[in-house]
């Protein structure tokens, strides 16, 4: 199995592929892919809506990470519609055409590009909010550099994402019998197990130490700051500048903590099967774990609607007869 060309090795889900069919009836995997591509549809309608609420408030340019995370998010909810209902369509592939339709739509390269590019997004978010609290003074000596550095860290996380899945998508998948076989084709066990462990640490773990840490700190700062201006009687643009801060992170924590619980099944489970050459897990526990890290991107326009306060006094002007107070929508930062 290390000569080019080698066959296939028993599925895995290395490097949280959705693409492995794991033995499954074609019943179960056929009303999976049904369910998969409803979540899609209401992810999509949803952070489409968020994504609106954010260029109509104009938040877009003052949280430019953070309208990246929901466009990523956005994406990702189209992509599983387009990938998983030409899946349902079960397609005989045959050809060159045959082949780049698996590589580059039925391997889900494009769900797996955007996942990669939302957790390197939100990494950044988390680090940039880390600084701006914890760091303040040397954020300021910085402020003119802030906006170009948001902008590259937003194209970095698209073209990370998508130059990280070329690499892995392009020798790890296959068409054979007329089905496709994406992220499952790998030199040696040995490789593949290497792998996934490299994903599983880097994209998981110490995602979830940086969440802990960078989160930790800035909870403790705000706190603080809040006891200094109730000693005090703050009152005024500070206290307003720091509430919108302070809803900020409240909102950058809640989807940091929803990322950590929503894609462990998935990436414990994914690791059991890994280390396991035969695997006795149930392919329920599978699905199960995938339709709810999938409902991690379908649910995160909800955290935005009811937490980032611009956000939420824009929707509540789009339910008719309804009358808000306008409240600040600035950023201090």
């Amino acid at each position: 199995m290390t000569e080019q060309g080698s066959t296939i090795s028993h599925l895995s889900v290395a490097m949280t592929t959705t693409a492995m069919t794991l033995s499954a009836s074609r019943g179960m995997e056929f009303y999976f892919q049904i369910v998969v591509v409803l979540i899609g549809v209401v992810g999509a309608a949803a952070n489409g809506l968020i994504l609106y609420a954010l260029v109509a408030s104009k938040q877009h340019r003052k949280h430019v990470l953070i309208a990246n995370q929901n466009l990523l998010d956005l994406v990702t909810c189209l992509c599983l519609v387009i990938v998983y209902s030409l899946k349902l369509c079960n397609i005989y592939l045959t050809g060159s055409v045959g082949y780049w339709l698996c590589i580059m739509v039925l391997s889900e390269f494009p769900v797996m590009t955007t996942s990669v590019g939302s957790v390197v997004n939100l990494a950044v978010i988390t680090t940039e909010r880390y600084l701006k609290v914890v760091h303040p003074v040397w954020s300021q000596t910085k402020h003119g550099k802030w906006m170009t550095y948001r902008y590259s860290a937003t194209a970095f996380a698209w073209i990370f994402a998508i130059a990280y899945n070329l690499a892995v998508v392009l020798p790890t998948s296959t068409v054979m019998d007329g089905a496709c076989y994406g992220y499952v084709i790998w030199k040696s066990e040995t490789a593949k197990v290497i792998h996934f462990l490299i994903y599983f640490l880097s994209n998981y773990v110490a995602i979830l130490i940086l969440f802990i840490f960078c989160y930790g700190r800035i909870v403790l700062i705000i706190r603080q700051q809040a006891r200094v201006m109730a000693d005090h009687g703050g009152h005024g643009p500070s206290t307003a500048s720091h509430h919108i801060q302070t809803n900020v992170i409240k909102t950058m924590i809640i989807v940091s903590a929803f990322y950590a619980v929503a894609w462990l099944p998935f990436n414990v489970i994914g690791l059991l099967f890994v280390l396991n050459p035969l695997p006795t897990l149930p392919d329920s526990s599978y699905y199960a774990s995938l339709l709810i890290s999938f409902l991690y991107v379908c649910t995160n326009p909800f955290i935005y609607a009811t937490k980032f306060d611009p956000v939420k006094q824009v929707l509540l002007r789009m339910i008719p007869c309804k009358k808000t107070p306008e409240q600040a929508t600035g950023d201090p930062n």
